[in-house]
C-alpha cells in the first residue's frame, strides 16, 4: 500500500525550494485536474515532477462542476459516440479501481413525456450507453437501466407533478466531490514523488532562444520568486489557457472560451425522490444531483468574457434554474429554499457556433512552442486520458527513453484496501470511539486514509466534536485540511476541502470562527491574522449574496466589487 503523503505548510516550502534546486523533467502549470493528474502520470513514469497552482488546488473550474463522473447522454444524441466510449471508460476504472472511496454511483430518473416514439428513442440512446459501458471492460457494477411507468416513477420521485411524464427511465451514472478528488490526485502524486505547492504563481517564462525551459514562480504568501528549470512544461491552466499562452507570446492554432455554469443547492426534503432526476431544457440538460442531506440543481451555460476569478451568479441565473426545475415539482422551489449558489466556468474549445452549449468538449493537445506543451478542453471525466496525452507530448520532447503510462492502474490514495475497511467500520468505530456513522462519513471521503483523522482524534478528543455551525463535519476535518491537504486559509477548508460555503443557508458564516480558531493552531496563525480571515471569508460571503441579487453578468461583478471594498 502506498504511504500517505502529506501536503502540510513546511512540505510545500519543501516542495518550492526541491523544484528551484534542480533541473525537472517536467513542470506542470495548474492545479485543477487536469494539472493533477499530468503530474500524477509524469511521476508515474519516473520522471522528476513539480506543479505549480496560483490559487488553491481546484480553485478554478475543478471544483464547481456538476460533481458528474458521466459517459454524458447528450454527446450521445450528438452522434460524439468516441467521447462517450472514453468518458464510459474512464468512468469504470474510477468506480473499479482507481477511486471507489471518492466516486459512487447515483441513479437518474429520465421522465417521459411523449407518446411511444420518445420511449423508444429515448430508451434505444440509454441502452446504448449501458452497452458502451460494458464494452469498455469495465463499471459491470452498475445496475442496468430499466423502463417505468409512470405510477411506478411517481413512487421513486414523489416530488414530481403526475402531469409532468407519461413514464420514465432509470439509469445509472456516477459522482465525485469535484474538489476533494483533486487535492487527492495531487497528494497522489506527492506519494510518487511530485513536487506540489498551492499559491505559488508563474509570472514569467524562462527562455533560452525560442526553447521554454522553466518559469519563475513567486511565492504568494511570501513573495520571494523561485527559478524554476524543467526540460519540459506543461500549461494545464484550463480557462486561463490563452493568458497563460500570452506570456510567451504566442495564443497557439486554437482558443479556450469561457462557458458559465451556475448550480443551486437546496436541503434534501425539498424534494421527495430516492433517484436524481435529469431533465431537458431548451438548450441542454438540467441535472437535480443527490448530494448527501441536499440537492444540487443545474446546470446554466453562457457564455463569460469578465473576470474569470470569481464568476458570479446573477439573480437571472438562479430564476433560471428554478423556473426549470419548477416545471415539473408538486411543491415549485423558491430563494428562500436556496441554500447555496456555485458558479464556474467550462474551458470550451472556440468554434465557429456562437452558443457555447455547441463548442467542443474535446480536448486538444499541442507544443506551441519547443518546450511547452498546452492541453485544453476536454470534460472533468476525461481528465486521465487529457493527462496522458498531454505527458506524451512532453516526452517527446526529452532526450530519454519513457514507459508508458500506468495511470490506468495505479489507484489514489485511500483507495487500496478501501472495501475491506468499509467492511470493518464497526470494529473501527469501536475502537475509535466515533460513532459508526461518523466513520462511514470519513471511508467515504478520505478513503483508508481516515486512519489518520482518527489518529487526530485520538490525540485529541475535542476534534472528536461535530465543528460549530456546521454539524455535518468533524473538526477534526478542518486539522487535517490543513497539516495534510494544502489548505492554507480560511476560504481552502469552507469552499473545497468541505463544501460548508453551499451547504448551509448562511453560506458558512456561523463555521467560519470555529473552523479558524483550529487553523490558527494547526498554521500558526497570530490573533490579527486569524480575524482578518474571518472578516475576509464573510466579504467574500457578501459579495456573492450582493451579486446574486443583479439581473446581468456586469451589475453582478459591479456589486460584488462594491460589497467586497465596503467590507475593506
Amino acid at each position: 500500500m502506498q504511504l500517505s503523503a502529506k501536503l502540510g505548510p513546511d512540505q510545500r516550502l519543501e516542495a518550492l525550494e526541491a523544484m528551484s534546486g534542480q533541473v525537472l523533467d517536467v513542470l506542470v502549470v495548474g492545479g485543477g485536474v487536469v494539472g493533477a493528474g499530468s503530474a500524477l502520470d509524469a511521476a508515474t513514469r519516473g520522471l522528476s515532477v513539480g506543479i505549480v497552482e496560483a490559487h488553491d488546488w481546484a480553485s478554478g473550474t475543478s471544483s464547481r462542476s456538476s460533481k458528474l463522473i458521466h459517459g454524458g447522454l447528450r454527446y450521445l444524441e450528438m452522434l460524439d459516440f468516441r467521447l462517450v466510449r472514453e468518458a464510459l471508460k474512464e468512468r469504470g476504472l474510477l468506480l473499479d479501481r482507481l477511486a471507489p472511496h471518492l466516486v459512487h454511483p447515483v441513479p437518474f430518473l429520465y421522465p417521459l413525456t411523449g407518446h411511444v416514439w420518445e420511449r423508444a428513442y429515448a430508451g434505444s440512446g440509454v441502452a446504448l450507453y449501458d452497452g458502451m459501458s460494458v464494452s469498455s471492460g469495465h463499471g459491470r457494477g452498475l445496475p442496468a437501466h430499466r423502463h417505468l411507468t409512470r405510477r411506478h416513477a411517481l413512487r421513486i420521485a414523489p416530488s414530481l407533478r403526475k402531469d409532468s411524464l407519461v413514464g420514465a427511465i432509470q439509469y445509472y451514472d456516477a459522482q465525485v466531490d469535484d474538489a476533494r478528488f483533486v487535492a487527492t490526485l495531487v497528494r497522489t502524486a506527492a506519494s510518487y514523488g511530485a513536487h506540489a505547492a498551492n499559491r505559488a504563481r508563474v509570472v514569467a517564462f524562462l527562455r533560452e532562444g525560442e526553447r521554454v525551459v522553466g518559469a519563475v514562480v513567486r511565492d504568494e504568501l511570501s513573495g520571494k520568486e523561485y527559478r524554476i528549470r524543467a526540460a519540459q512544461v506543461i500549461n494545464a491552466t484550463g480557462v486561463w489557457t490563452d493568458d497563460v499562452q500570452e506570456m510567451v507570446g504566442e495564443r497557439g492554432k486554437f482558443h479556450v472560451r469561457a462557458s458559465k455554469g451556475v448550480h443551486l443547492v437546496v436541503p434534501r426534503d425539498r424534494i421527495q425522490s430516492e433517484s436524481g432526476i435529469i431533465l431537458r431544457t431548451e438548450k441542454s440538460v438540467l441535472f437535480i444531483i443527490p448530494w448527501g442531506r441536499h440537492w444540487i440543481i443545474g446546470t446554466t451555460d453562457t457564455d463569460w468574457t469578465l473576470d474569470k476569478e470569481n464568476p458570479a451568479a446573477t439573480a437571472a441565473d438562479i430564476d433560471y434554474v428554478l423556473a426549470h426545475v419548477n416545471k415539473v415539482l408538486n411543491t415549485p422551489l423558491s430563494r428562500e429554499d436556496v441554500e447555496g449558489v456555485y458558479a464556474g466556468l467550462r474551458p470550451l474549445l472556440a468554434g465557429e457556433s456562437e452558443q457555447t452549449s455547441k463548442l467542443s468538449r474535446e480536448h486538444v493537445v499541442a507544443h506551441v512552442v519547443p518546450g511547452l506543451v498546452v492541453v485544453a478542453g476536454g470534460k472533468y471525466t476525461t481528465y486521465r486520458v487529457m493527462a496522458e496525452d498531454a505527458v506524451n507530448a512532453a516526452v517527446h520532447g526529452l532526450d530519454q527513453r519513457v514507459p508508458a503510462s500506468c495511470t490506468d492502474n495505479v489507484p489514489l490514495l485511500g483507495a487500496s484496501g478501501y472495501a475491506a475497511q468499509w467492511n470493518s467500520r464497526a470494529r473501527l468505530a469501536n475502537s475509535s470511539g466515533l460513532h459508526v456513522a461518523w466513520i462511514e462519513h470519513l471511508l467515504r471521503r478520505y478513503g483508508t486514509m481516515a486512519s489518520e483523522l482518527v489518529d487526530l482524534v485520538q490525540q485529541n478528543p475535542d476534534l472528536a466534536q461535530p465543528l460549530e455551525g456546521a454539524g455535518e463535519y468533524l473538526r477534526a476535518e478542518v486539522v487535517y485540511a490543513a497539516t495534510y491537504e494544502g489548505a492554507l486559509d480560511l476560504e481552502d477548508v469552507l469552499t473545497r476541502r468541505t463544501r460548508i460555503c453551499f451547504e448551509t443557508f448562511d453560506r458558512g458564516v456561523r463555521a467560519a470562527r470555529p473552523a479558524a480558531e483550529l487553523l490558527a493552531s494547526a498554521l500558526g496563525w497570530d490573533k490579527e491574522h486569524t480575524e482578518a480571515q474571518i472578516a475576509g471569508y464573510e466579504a467574500r460571503i457578501a459579495a456573492e449574496r450582493a451579486a446574486q441579487e443583479q439581473p446581468s453578468d456586469e451589475e453582478a461583478m459591479a456589486a460584488a466589487a462594491a460589497a467586497t471594498r465596503a467590507a475593506e
